[in-house]
């Protein structure tokens, strides 16, 4: 099946769910962690080393499936598996402090391949970029500008929301940031609560499958089309745009 195919069966696939027909796209809302940068390996080591220096008991890749939440969700979640109950305030800062402290050590991750690309086709087409994270890490937020200057001026991140992901929260205030129906968007998410969050807010949902997730995960999850690389994404924004 060709792309093209592929798109036509996942549009039709979108309208019927929501009720709704995808019509030409005025913004594009990415993830950051896994999306724009490489950088969930190192948020994985990063997590690994501040439960071990906290006596919390955790697997390093069970963190790509917490992707898109934030530092405190996550952190409440460890606390409510080992100790019955969640931390407190101040532990999250305390805790999460320490594994950005881990993260930032690590030095700055690479563009993930095919980002660039794919940013670039949406600024080229006259579409607005919005950031859509869980994360707050400060020290990879500040390259943004950097990386991709002059398409990041929107941005939703664990600084902003109540929630998170999966709660539809974060894409929701992406939309309203840029004076945007949910018909009239595209989501890209890697992680499945980011494709939940996504698919909940009734955007038109592309899951790129860069972390070690079976495939036809991100589909479970709620995505319209799922693919394996930003490289993808990149062709397929081109079509969709």
């Amino acid at each position: 099946m060709t792309v093209s195919e592929t798109l036509s069966g996942a549009l039709e696939a979108y309208a019927l769910r929501s009720g709704r027909a995808f019509t030409r796209p005025k913004a594009v809302l990415f993830d950051m962690d896994g999306v724009l940068y490489d950088s969930m390996p190192g948020h994985c080591r990063a997590w690994k080393m501040m439960c071990d220096e906290a006596g919390i008991l955790a697997d390093a890749d069970e963190f790509f499936a917490y992707e898109g939440r934030t530092g405190a969700s996550t952190i409440n979640l460890l606390f409510e598996r080992q100790y019955g109950r969640g931390a407190d305030d101040e532990t999250c800062r305390r805790l999460y402090s320490r594994k950005s402290a881990f993260f930032k050590a690590m030095g700055e991750p690479p563009l993930m391949p095919g980002a660039r690309e794919a940013v670039d086709a949406v600024l080229t087409h006259g579409a607005k970029c919005v950031l859509v994270t869980g994360s707050g890490q400060s020290s990879i937020l500040e390259k943004l500008d950097r990386d991709y200057p002059g398409a990041f001026g929107m941005r939703v991140t664990a600084h902003d929301v109540l929630r998170g992901k999966p709660d539809p929260e974060p894409f929701l205030m992406g939309l309203s940031k840029a004076c945007a129906e949910p018909w009239c968007a595209i989501a890209i998410d890697n992680a499945p609560l980011g494709v939940m969050s996504a698919s909940r807010a009734g955007i038109f949902t592309i899951g790129v499958r860069t972390g070690p997730l079976p495939e036809g995960a991100l589909k479970e999850a709620g995505a319209d089309i799922e693919i394996n690389s930003m490289s993808a994404c990149a062709e397929i924004l081109s079509k969709l745009l």
